[in-house]
């Protein structure tokens, strides 16, 4: 099926993208001229030790995602620019840690990131900035949906981040990174958080995290720092605090589940900006209704089950927290209008 795109199926379908944010303990985003190859670093521009540190990491099943990338402007110079983004590993986290390298030649980027994920400090010049990186997939050789969808949107999306004037945003075009189906779909840095089906409207609102939160239900993949049966909690709580949800510290467990996973028990934490924590647990349902058969791709040759979650039974906890990090009870909680609360700072004790 020549005409077939994999993103008009999905939605015509109306299928809900909640729950297809990937996880991933490390991101490594490589600056790297296109055209690319349909997999990506099987392109002619990457040298052979770049190549062979990518296949020794896969074979390793190392919880590391490499993704070649362009910016916005092109430069004048021959240096190569290498983004690594690492899980916090805080028990509350907020997202990823930015490390930012610059290298004089392509030739050189594996030795920086190979001494990196042996926890060496790369002999290279890094920089440390609070910028926000957003990468849009456009890699059509490897879904006709991303060249139909990513492309247009990446460069509307120029004029959208110019006209708000923010200076602090830097548009990559990115090799593929799952989710064709969704496009035009994009990864928005530090906080790793996957958005698809974008528009300028529903774009610059998360550009800016105002206008109406209801949006996130159409264009929210999901948080690529939770499990993906779990993103569709991490939602329902986005709607219920609106954009103030983005400046929070959220931790997670999956207390219970049975055995094809249809029924999963999970709990989200969280901590604002006052250091108040607060605890929901729910049951994720396996939701006939939105579960669809579908091709992940437009080159799928046959359909695949796409499982989606339904939030039930949401409530707030009232007993002890356990950190299930550190082990740590947490005491003097307390419920003020239904809501589960303390201080932090007062409330970690030995157990």
């Amino acid at each position: 099926m020549t005409n077939f795109f994999c993103a008009d199926f999905s939605r015509q379908a109306e299928e809900d993208i909640i729950g297809s944010g990937t996880n991933y303990q490390t991101y490594v985003l490589i600056e790297c001229p296109i055209p690319w190859a349909s997999e990506a670093f099987e392109s002619k521009g990457l040298p052979q030790n770049l190549k062979d540190l990518v296949a020794e990491v896969n074979r390793a099943k190392l919880s590391v995602r490499f993704l070649l990338v362009v910016p916005e402007k092109s430069k004048s110079t021959n240096d190569t620019k290498v983004l690594i983004y690492d899980k916090k590993k805080e028990w509350l986290s907020d997202g990823y840690r930015r490390n930012e390298f610059n290298v004089e030649n392509i030739e050189q980027v594996a030795t920086v990131i190979r001494q990196y994920l042996n926890g060496e400090t790369p002999d290279c010049e890094s920089e440390e900035n609070q910028t926000r990186d957003i990468i849009v997939c456009t890699h059509g050789s490897h879904d006709k949906c991303c060249a139909r969808y990513g492309s247009p949107f990446y460069c509307q999306a120029l004029s959208t981040v110019s006209k708000l004037g923010l200076n602090n945003v830097r548009m990559w075009k990115a090799s593929h990174f799952g989710g064709h189906r969704f496009a035009p779909t994009a990864i928005d840095f530090p906080d790793g958080r996957y958005y698809g089906v974008l528009n300028q409207e529903s774009f610059s609102a998360i550009l800016t995290r105002t206008g109406d939160i209801t949006c996130l239900n159409k264009v929210y993949r999901g948080w690529g720092i939770l499990p993906t049966s779990i993103q569709v909690l991490e939602r329902e709580l986005i709607l219920r605090y609106g954009w103030d949800w983005f400046t929070y510290k959220v931790a997670h467990r999956i207390i219970d589940q049975n055995s094809d996973n249809s029924v999963i028990k999970a709990e989200v934490t969280f901590e604002k900006p006052d250091s108040s924590i607060h605890t929901y647990r729910a049951e994720l349902v396996k939701d006939e209704s939105k579960t669809l058969q579908l091709k992940g791709s437009c080159g799928a040759t046959k359909e695949s089950e796409f499982i989606k979650y339904s939030v039930e039974n949401l409530q707030l906890c009232s007993e002890d927290m356990l950190d299930f990090e550190t082990h740590e009870y947490v005491r003097n909680v307390k419920i003020i209008k239904g809501v589960t609360h303390f201080k932090k700072s007062e409330s970690f004790v030995e157990s």
